[in-house]
């Protein structure tokens, strides 16, 4: 069908011909069939069905509020009773939901409702989002394993802007001053007392928006390809009352040079970038020489050995092959691909004139923190 990848293109994958007649499928291969649902399926319909609650989170946060009937809950969140008690089927036959047979309760278990509801940089729900906008690509990324190339970047937006901007804002809103910027030592209270920022691959802007309002004394600019991400990042920051926080659209291979940035942030945008060496070597140039690259990026090897068991490898490596590495391919890049990892990363940016890489985990478990001088 189309933009699917046939089965010619994996050697050794076997057919229906090639394993012959079968009347009752052998034992071992029922149990590899139902383990390879649960691996498959599975997931792919709880993140569809997260991806109901998070269309309208004020009604999930309802549902959360204790232990209800379906009845009770889809009364609580103003919904449909049969669309309820359906969606519950999943999400507790999932492992979201606990279910009491002898009360026909459902309830959200504490530690499952800080990450599906509430305002928390713990809140994972726009995760779906992200997958469900991913999904629409598929016949893209499929025609590029057979044709080679990629999507580019312009193909995803404006929507991908809104993606990623939920993805992102709360985790921000809750984290960005209080645990990733204090990684650097003595960068808050520089930024207090007042230097130059620049944050490359800015998308919508929040990140910088978050510090200016927080360091007024310091002055802020944030750069993106993406026309439609600057010109929310401009209306966030007036709407927001901020004089010291611009944005311009422009390759981030081309920031400038003089005058020297005191801070350039990078909140995992470098693994996108269809010249990453070089992008990393504008910011070399672009610090002071006492200045201090600060680069969010995700958590992992470059090895896929050490990444066998990492529950999030999945994800990180299926991301990356639908959205960060085609659209650097796309424009015949590097396409280092979101799990580009700390080796590779080390690597790169020494040969772009770092000498101090400091590397520590992010206040969420997806990140990585590189704390990089010159």
């Amino acid at each position: 069908s189309p933009g699917m990848i046939p089965t010619r293109a994996w050697p050794g994958v076997m057919t229906p011909g090639q394993l012959g007649p079968m009347t009752v499928m052998p034992e071992p291969l029922r149990k590899r069939r139902t383990r390879t649902m649960s691996m498959v399926g599975t997931p792919s319909v709880i993140q569809m069905m997260t991806g109901i609650s998070a269309s309208a989170p004020s009604r999930m946060a309802s549902a959360a509020k204790g232990p209800g009937t379906s009845q009770e809950i889809a009364e609580r969140a103003g919904l449909n009773e049969r669309y309820v008690r359906e969606w519950l089927g999943a999400m507790t036959t999932g492992g979201i939901f606990d279910y009491d047979a002898a009360s026909g309760a459902y309830s959200l278990p504490a530690e499952h409702a800080i990450c599906l509801t509430g305002e928390t940089g713990f809140n994972l729900a726009s995760m779906s989002q992200m997958v469900a906008h991913l999904g629409k690509h598929v016949h893209k990324v499929a025609d590029a394993f057979e044709n080679g190339g990629g999507v580019p970047y312009s193909e995803y937006r404006p929507e991908f802007t809104d993606v990623m901007d939920a993805a992102g804002r709360r985790r921000y809103d809750a984290l960005l001053v209080s645990g990733y910027l204090p990684s650097a030592k003595g960068l808050p209270e520089r930024l207090r007392e007042g230097i130059s920022v620049a944050d490359i691959g800015c998308g919508s802007g929040h990140c910088v928006n978050i510090m200016a309002r927080e360091y007024p004394n310091s002055t802020f600019v944030g750069y993106d390809i993406a026309e439609d991400a600057i010109a929310k990042g401009n209306t966030e920051a007036k709407e927001m009352g901020l004089s010291k926080a611009r944005f311009e659209v422009l390759d981030v291979t081309k920031i400038p040079s003089e005058p020297k940035f005191d801070l350039i942030t990078a909140f995992d945008a470098i693994h996108d970038q269809v010249d990453p060496a070089a992008v990393l070597r504008r910011v070399s140039e672009a610090l002071a020489p006492d200045g201090t690259f600060l680069m969010i990026d995700i958590k992992a090897s470059s090895n896929v050995e050490e990444n066998v068991g990492n529950p999030t490898a999945p994800f990180l490596y299926g991301v990356s092959v639908m959205h960060c590495m085609t659209v650097s391919l796309a424009h015949d890049g590097a396409g280092l691909g979101t799990v580009w990892g700390e080796q590779l990363a080390r690597r790169m940016l020494a040969e772009a004139g770092f000498t101090s890489v400091e590397v520590s985990d992010a206040p969420d478990p997806l990140n990585s923190i590189y704390v990089c001088q010159k």
